[in-house]
C-alpha cells in the first residue's frame, strides 16, 4: 500500500518526542471506563486476566487491545483507546499479559514480544463465546509487535478477524533494543530494567532451581535481561535468537487483513528497521503512517483524545 501521508501537527511542546512520550506516560489521566475482569486458563497451566468494557447496546464487534512492555489494562493509553472504541460500538477486551495484571503468573516463563500463542488463546476464547462476528486487534509497542506477528504468521486466521492496528511498534526488536541502549534513552531503559528485575526476583523466589541469584546480579542492561531470562525462559537460545524470531518484521508480507502501523519519526525507541516502508509498499493490506511527531505511544491530541486514538477509529470506520 502507498505510504500514508500523516496530518498530525501537535502544539510546539509536543513536537518534542521525549516530551510527548513522558507527558503521556507520566501525566496523562483518562477516566476509567467500567471494566469487568475475567480470568482464562491457558494451554500450559498458566492464566491470563482480561479486562472487559461493554457498550450500552448489544454489538457483534469486539476489539482485543494489548499493552506494551511492563504495561497493563489500566494504563492511560489503553483506557483512552477503550473509550474511543466503545464510542464506535466495539466491546473491548483489554489483555493483561502474563504477570501484568497485578498478580504473578504461575509458570517460570512470563510474557514476551512474540508470544502469539497467548494472543491466539484469547482469540479462541472470544470465538467460543459465539457473540462476535467482527474482531479487531490493537496493540501498543510490544503489544503492537505481538498482534502484527500474529496476523502475519497465522495462515489459518479466523475469518472473524477483520483488521489490525499497531501503534509505536518495534517491528525489529534488535533495532529497537539498539536504540534503547543509547544514552538518549538511558532513563527509560533504567526504568524498564528496574521493574523487570523486581519481577524476576519474585520468579527466583518461586523457582530458585531455575535461576541463580548470581545470574540476576550480573544483569546490567535490557539485553542482559533478555540473555539471562527472557530468552531462556521462553525457549530461545539467547537474546539475539529471541529478537530474530519474535520480531514481526518478517511476517508483515503475509498480513491479509487491513492493518495500519502508526510509528512516529521522532520515536526514540525505534531504529530504522522499525519503519517497514518496503513491506508496506509491497502488501496491499498493510498501511504505514509515519508522522514527524508523536514520540513513543504519545501522539498528544485535543480534549484528551490522542491522534493515535482518533486514527485508529477512523481506520476501522474505513476498513471494517
Amino acid at each position: 500500500m502507498p505510504i500514508l501521508q500523516p496530518a498530525y501537527n501537535p502544539p510546539l511542546l509536543f513536537k518534542s518526542g521525549h516530551f510527548s512520550t513522558l507527558y503521556t506516560g507520566l501525566f496523562r489521566s483518562v477516566k476509567m471506563p467500567m471494566q469487568k475482569r475475567e480470568r482464562i486458563q491457558l494451554y500450559d497451566g498458566d492464566f491470563l486476566d482480561l479486562d472487559w468494557s461493554f457498550t450500552s447496546t448489544k454489538t457483534a464487534k469486539v476489539a482485543i487491545v494489548v499493552h506494551g512492555l511492563e504495561g497493563n489494562a489500566q494504563r492511560p493509553y489503553i483506557l483512552g483507546a477503550t473509550r474511543e472504541l466503545l464510542l464506535c460500538n466495539y466491546n473491548v477486551c483489554a489483555v493483561n499479559l502474563r504477570g501484568c495484571s497485578g498478580e504473578t503468573n504461575v509458570l517460570f516463563r512470563s510474557y514476551h514480544s512474540g508470544a502469539t500463542e497467548d494472543l491466539g488463546a484469547v482469540v479462541q476464547h472470544i470465538l467460543g463465546l459465539k457473540t462476535y462476528s467482527k474482531i479487531v486487534l490493537q496493540g501498543f509497542s510490544l503489544g503492537g509487535n505481538l498482534i502484527l506477528k500474529y496476523l502475519g504468521e497465522n495462515r489459518q486466521r479466523p475469518p472473524e478477524i477483520k483488521a489490525g492496528i499497531g501503534v509505536s511498534v518495534p517491528c525489529s526488536l534488535a533495532s529497537s533494543l539498539e536504540e534503547l541502549l543509547k544514552p538518549k534513552n538511558m532513563l527509560y531503559a533504567a526504568n524498564f530494567k528496574k521493574r523487570l528485575l523486581e519481577k524476576l526476583r519474585i520468579k527466583h523466589e518461586q523457582y530458585p532451581d531455575k535461576i541463580d541469584a548470581s545470574e540476576i546480579n550480573r544483569i546490567k542492561t535490557l539485553k542482559d535481561f533478555d540473555d539471562v531470562y527472557t530468552s531462556k525462559a521462553n525457549g530461545f537460545l539467547n537474546a539475539l535468537d529471541y529478537y530474530t524470531k519474535a520480531s514481526c518484521l518478517q511476517f508483515l508480507s503475509e498480513i491479509d487483513v487491513p492493518t495500519i502501523i502508526l510509528n512516529a519519526k521522532n520515536d526514540s525507541f525505534l531504529g530504522e528497521a522499525c519503519y517497514p516502508i518496503k513491506e508496506a509498499e509491497q502488501n496491499s493490506n498493510l498501511y504505514l503512517e509515519m508522522p514527524l511527531y508523536g514520540g513513543h505511544v504519545g501522539f498528544y491530541g485535543d480534549n484528551n483524545v490522542t491522534y493515535a486514538e482518533k486514527r485508529a477509529v477512523k481506520f476501522l470506520e474505513e476498513q471494517v
